[in-house]
């Protein structure tokens, strides 16, 4: 190259070497400018999509409807009914709905970001393909998660997950059924962000339910009881803060069980119809996981309710009293 000439500033003034020196600084900035854009798209893509979710400043009806009410609404994966699951569209639509929880999944890219997303692998919900634990964050952030269910969604990205908490936080609390992740990442995350009291907990692995336990004995637990045996167990092996089980299976010996160590119920959805939401509303669940909150709240809307003296399991909303259906 010229510059390794003895004599390569004198060579400057030869028109040949100025036109390669004018050709290298050209290159030089054109591809300076290009990695800039490039950077623009990846790291601006997430954050211009969640901007376009700003809450509206008009409150939605149902919001006052909810926050009056002794069951807390934790929607499944967000409102999919609606929008394609674990987006920032689905979680828009829980937020206008005024409920309490959005439930999303957690799996963590072979660098170590982790992203909401149902699946092990990209296939079903994305444009991209393989296990998500084999992708780079730099291929997973050029994806994008709605054309699968419809092209109006083609700017929905994989969210990341610090990303979205700090655009939920203090709009709607989080479930985080977390499947694969560095614990004391998300641990240190949810504490930065100050959502101790927001987020709950589930892990598909006893053996991650038993790290985060050690790691993080503050922050709140659910487990799956699916019978007094498994209550028990979630009770002394885990000690857990809440349990999810369908309200066929709830027995009066595992609410007292659950009153004695003050423990959280959590029931499911079940079809999603108005008369499962009947039986919720009348049970004693302190929380419901469901899949329609629209559904939900119509048919809280359309419910008379009067006082009762049965008491909600440690229900942060409403400690005090319950409502039954008549």
């Amino acid at each position: 190259m010229f510059w390794e000439h003895p004599n390569w500033f004198a060579g400057l003034q030869n028109k040949h070497v100025m036109k390669q020196v004018i050709k290298i600084v050209l290159i030089t900035l054109i591809s300076i400018a290009a990695l800039c854009v490039v950077w623009y798209m990846v790291d601006g893509r997430k954050h211009d999509s969640a901007m376009q979710y700003e809450p509206e400043d008009v409150q939605a009806p149902s919001l006052n409807i909810l926050s009056n009410h002794p069951v807390e609404v934790v929607v499944h994966r967000g409102a999919t009914y609606a929008a394609p699951e674990n987006t920032y569209a689905a979680a828009a639509e829980c937020i206008r709905l005024g409920v309490d929880y959005v439930e999303v999944d957690v799996h963590k890219s072979m660098d170590g970001v982790h992203y909401i997303i149902h699946d092990l692998t990209l296939d079903r919900t994305t444009n991209g393909k393989g296990p998500i634990f084999l992708r780079h964050s730099n291929y997973i952030d050029q994806l994008n998660a709605g054309t699968w269910y419809n092209e109006r969604f083609r700017d929905e990205p994989v969210p990341r997950l610090r990303e979205y908490l700090q655009w939920i936080n203090g709009r709607a609390k989080v479930y985080l059924d977390v499947k694969t992740a560095d614990l004391e990442k998300v641990i240190l995350m949810i504490r930065e962000l100050k959502m101790e009291e927001s987020v709950f907990f589930w892990f598909g692995r006893d053996s991650m339910a038993k790290d985060f336990n050690k790691l993080a004995p503050d922050l709140t637990l659910k487990m799956a009881a699916r019978s007094f045996s498994e209550l028990r167990r979630a009770i002394e092996e885990f000690d857990a803060d809440m349990i999810e089980c369908s309200l066929g299976k709830l027995t009066p010996e595992m609410i007292q069980l659950c009153r004695a160590h003050k423990v959280r119920i959590m029931t499911k959805g079940g079809d999603n119809s108005p008369e499962h939401f009947r039986k919720v509303m009348n049970s004693e669940a302190g929380l419901v996981n469901l899949g329609r909150p629209d559904i939900y709240i119509e048919t809280l809307r359309n419910t008379k309710l009067k006082p009762s003296c049965r008491l909600k399991l440690n229900q942060s909303k409403l400690a005090d009293v319950h409502f039954s259906v008549f």
